[in-house]
């Protein structure tokens, strides 16, 4: 037996001891090779090691008729192994890429299935890896992409570990070979149609062919990148940490920056920056289309400028930069006068308005502003409501969906504004929640 096919379970143990405190390890059980011999590597290590309880999870794509055949082969080798097997069939969405599509439905079950202190294991191992780094660089990639397959992410409640990226496929050959393992072949995986195929059987071979140590180089600059990645990101946070000041709107709690101190960096700064803060909240734009973001930063002073993205815009308003998604996009719509006042009113796309104190006699109605408003304030008169917006720098996204109340064609309140949120003589106030709390944030 090849030396490296006896190594390969204390390195595999090694690579996995962060997590043998964990409370399960669920294994991503394709049935091809790369799962085959992690799973059979886990399942032998488990009879003389305390590892966590060990779950196979296949998923069934229903893509090819062949893949029918697929689960039963999983059964038979988890019930040999003694591993529990759970078997999931999903949907995978009509789209230009299959293969994308097919890994988005896999890995939401995966992240479902994920439970606090739980790690998923799936079988990459360093080809994937020269793979994955040579097609996004072929995609035009930056470092973050170029950094190739993390060992290790968040995924649902627990963590997604590649505990074999260290590892090469003939090593796993071999590993199949001297144990006897069978597994299965998708006949899709031959197909040239699918890039990584390409890739795999025409590019690869002959990048071997004339240098034999080229998957482990790729793979070894993928480890450099990502280090790169990890010292932009370390950057990214001390930028932002300058930009992460409070808003003074405590009630608008919508992801902001300021926006000062992100227009003094560099323009290469800004980008790493603005990348490191959107990444939870949006898909990124490739590189053309970050002229939204230059564009929103040359807009003149008294202007707000907007920036749309993937899932939602960036807005430039009142000394900030701010992140709208959801809600937020949609045009709010009031019907009705409000019959009771003790409670709470839902608004369309827009939370919720109640009153603190005894509310004012009625009949009143909520309702948005349409410009020309005329409020009347004890001390000063009346004051047309734009220059009071405009006195407390209320952003200019926000004032067409803050809650007026109306007395007849009388301006009684705008919600949430000290000031002229309610009269301090009654007691009562105007409260407006932009967001339901049970819809939290993005």
């Amino acid at each position: 037996m090849h030396q490296s096919v006896i190594d390969l379970p204390a390195r595999l143990l090694l690579n996995l001891e962060p997590w043998r405190e964990a409370a399960h390890w669920h294994i991503a059980f394709s049935g091809g090779l790369d799962s085959t011999v992690l799973l059979h590597l886990l399942a032998h290590l488990a009879k003389s090691e305390s590892l966590p309880t060990l779950r196979a999870i296949h998923i069934h794509h229903g893509l090819q008729t062949a893949a029918d055949a697929w689960p039963q082969h999983c059964q038979s080798v988890c019930d040999a192994l003694g591993v529990p097997l759970r078997i999931e069939r999903v949907a995978v969405k009509p789209g230009a890429s299959q293969e994308r599509a097919a890994r988005d439905a896999r890995y939401a079950v995966f992240s479902s299935l994920t439970q606090a202190d739980d790690v998923l294991l799936t079988g990459q191992h360093r080809d994937d890896q020269a793979e994955t780094l040579l097609f996004r660089l072929l995609r035009g990639a930056g470092v973050r992409g170029l950094a190739g397959m993390p060992a290790q992410r968040t995924l649902g409640q627990g963590a997604l570990v590649r505990p074999l990226l260290d590892v090469s496929r003939t090593e796993l050959e071999a590993y199949a070979q001297a144990y006897g393992l069978s597994w299965i072949e998708d006949p899709s995986n031959q197909d040239p149609h699918f890039s990584r195929n390409f890739l795999r059987h025409q590019v690869m071979p002959t990048l071997t062919g004339r240098w034999p140590q080229a998957a482990a180089s790729m793979a070894r600059s993928a480890a450099h990148l990502r280090e790169a990645q990890g010292l932009l990101d370390e950057l990214a946070q001390m930028d932002l940490a300058q930009a992460k000041t409070p808003n003074t709107l405590e009630w608008l709690r919508l992801p902001s920056l300021e926006w000062a101190p992100l227009a003094a960096l560099s323009a290469a700064r800004q980008r790493n920056a603005l990348s490191h803060w959107l990444q939870p909240l949006t898909r990124l734009p490739d590189s053309d289309h970050w002229s939204g973001w230059a564009d929103l930063c040359e807009a003149a002073h008294d202007a707000t400028p907007i920036w749309r993205l993937a899932e939602g815009e960036l807005h430039r308003s009142g000394g900030r930069v701010w992140w709208l998604s959801d809600d937020w996009l949609r045009k709010p719509v009031i019907g009705g006068e409000w019959q009771t006042l003790s409670a709470p009113l839902r608004l369309a796309d827009n939370g919720r308005v109640m009153f603190s104190g005894q509310p004012p006699h009625g009949p009143l109605r909520i309702a948005y502003r349409q410009g020309g408003e005329v409020m009347h304030l004890a001390e000063r008169g009346h004051r047309d409501l734009k220059r009071l917006l405009n006195e407390r720098a209320v952003p200019g996204f926000v004032r067409g969906r803050l809650p007026l109340l109306f007395r007849g064609e009388e301006l009684l309140a705008v919600a949430n504004l000290p000031g002229l949120d309610g009269n301090a003589l009654d007691g009562w106030k105007l409260h407006w929640q932009p967001r339901d709390e049970d819809q939290g944030l993005r």
